[in-house]
């Protein structure tokens, strides 16, 4: 293993990516809304700042196991799918990559944003649903197309607002 990847296991930054995914987790079951197939959630920023904070490759981790935790907890209506933990894992890495080590700029946010939801959330989530449900790709992506079009401004904003926040940046700090 890399040593600066195992450097940055302290007990400390353990503890805050525990609280990360159990943050993920509680805003992914009791912050969104929706029906089985157009779901909204803010989910995206906690993974982030799981990302931001440390790394492509340990928030892309962090992502995944509170994908797998979050439907051990509480179920989903298929039932636990690796698709969607790949998912999560790819949408934390391409903000890891992005933002870690990086300055925060509008340019990147859209990036980001872009990335994640057309690929990952429009194509990809779509593309497990219709394994997971036997449904038509065709018949549910337009209606996610439009919730997730209607999602990039939002995205934007957010990740643009509290990327700039200097207390939340400061703690970039004291996670290094």
């Amino acid at each position: 293993m890399n040593s600066s990847f195992v450097s940055r296991l302290s007990v400390r930054n353990i503890v805050l990516m525990g609280l990360l995914i159990a943050l993920n987790i509680v805003v992914a079951k009791f912050l969104s809304f929706g029906i089985w197939s157009v779901r909204i959630s803010f989910t995206f920023v906690v993974v982030f700042f799981m990302a931001y904070w440390f790394g492509p490759l340990l928030g892309a981790i962090g992502a995944a196991c509170a994908d797998v935790v979050g439907t051990l907890i509480f179920g989903g209506l298929g039932g636990y799918f690796a698709g969607f933990t790949l998912s999560a894992f790819l949408g934390a890495f391409v903000y890891g990559i992005l933002f870690y080590k990086k300055d925060v700029t509008l340019v990147r946010v859209i990036i980001a944003v872009l990335i994640n939801i057309f690929l990952v959330d429009a194509l990809m989530n779509t593309y497990w649903i219709t394994l997971l449900y036997h449904t038509d790709f065709e018949a549910i992506f337009p209606a996610r197309f439009i919730k997730e079009l209607l999602m990039v401004p939002v995205q934007i904003i957010l990740l643009y607002a509290l990327g700039k926040n200097k207390a939340l940046a400061g703690l970039v700090k004291r996670i290094d």
